[in-house]
């Protein structure tokens, strides 16, 4: 079976920003699913904002294997009860790849715990993608580092938790440097931060960023199904114990009573 993966997509600059429609009249998350598309073991669909319950249902994201989020002017319009949605998925075993702007995301932050902040500048730079993990999945296909010609600027520091692997970090014209290819496991959920893609420049029509958001995706696919009991806390009888115990002094709980959240 293909995985299946859906593209979310904010699809609010381009329909208010001439530059942005014209390089991507389809909208750019129909571009990267197309991209997707172009490989037989994935099957992508889109999402966006302005759809009833942004696109992201319940039926729908069970169904999920993956979800790409590219998000930038509208982070807090999107409703937090589809990012706790989004999160318990996660949680339960659905990938998850945020694309440039959407370290800013709702879901991001809920799901590193932290500012997500980092130094910005948009002056259509070149940017030199190092692959500094060149055995990881992620980098299969690759060379030891590829260019994007126009590109904003992202650097140093990137207020994300220590990542679990660093696949890529990107050099800058003007000078700054900047970790953009990071990995992060959350329950158990593979999480991947790609930093290219600012929607004045047609990065997501770069062929190589196609095989990044490829190799991403079925890295971040997990086979193993559904993990529902990552959210279980189950009080366990002293009779159910492994090993024999003795119940000594008072306790809080009956025996079978859940515990508080």
């Amino acid at each position: 079976m293909p995985i299946n993966a859906i593209v979310w997509g904010e699809n609010v600059h381009e329909q208010k920003n001439a530059t942005v429609r014209e390089i991507y009249p389809d909208g750019m998350h129909n571009t990267i699913a197309a991209a997707l598309n172009a490989d037989a073991g994935i099957e992508a669909t889109t999402a966006t904002l302005q759809e009833p319950e942004h696109g992201l249902t319940e039926q729908r994201l069970a169904a999920a294997d993956v979800l790409l989020w590219w998000g930038h002017t509208a982070h807090g319009a999107v409703e937090d009860a589809i990012v706790e949605r989004v999160a318990k998925r996660v949680w339960e075993g659905m990938g998850l790849i945020v694309l440039h702007s959407g370290h800013f995301s709702k879901i991001f932050k809920r799901l590193m715990g932290s500012p997500c902040a980092l130094k910005w500048r948009e002056a259509g730079e070149r940017e030199r993608v190092w692959v500094v993990n060149p055995r990881h999945p992620i980098a299969e296909g690759l060379g030891e580092h590829f260019v994007i010609e126009y590109e904003e600027m992202y650097g140093e520091h990137f207020s994300v938790p220590e990542p679990l692997e660093t696949v890529f970090i990107s050099w800058f014209a003007g000078g700054e440097v900047f970790r953009s290819g990071l990995t992060w496991r959350r329950g158990a959920g593979n999480i991947f931060y790609f930093r290219p893609g600012h929607e004045t420049y047609p990065t997501y029509h770069d062929q190589t960023v196609h095989k990044v958001l490829r190799n991403a995706v079925k890295w971040a696919h997990n086979p193993l199904g559904r993990y529902t009991a990552v959210h279980e806390a189950p009080n366990v009888p002293v009779e159910k114990a492994l090993e024999p115990i003795v119940e000594r002094g008072p306790k809080l709980h009956r025996p079978g009573e859940a515990g508080y959240r």
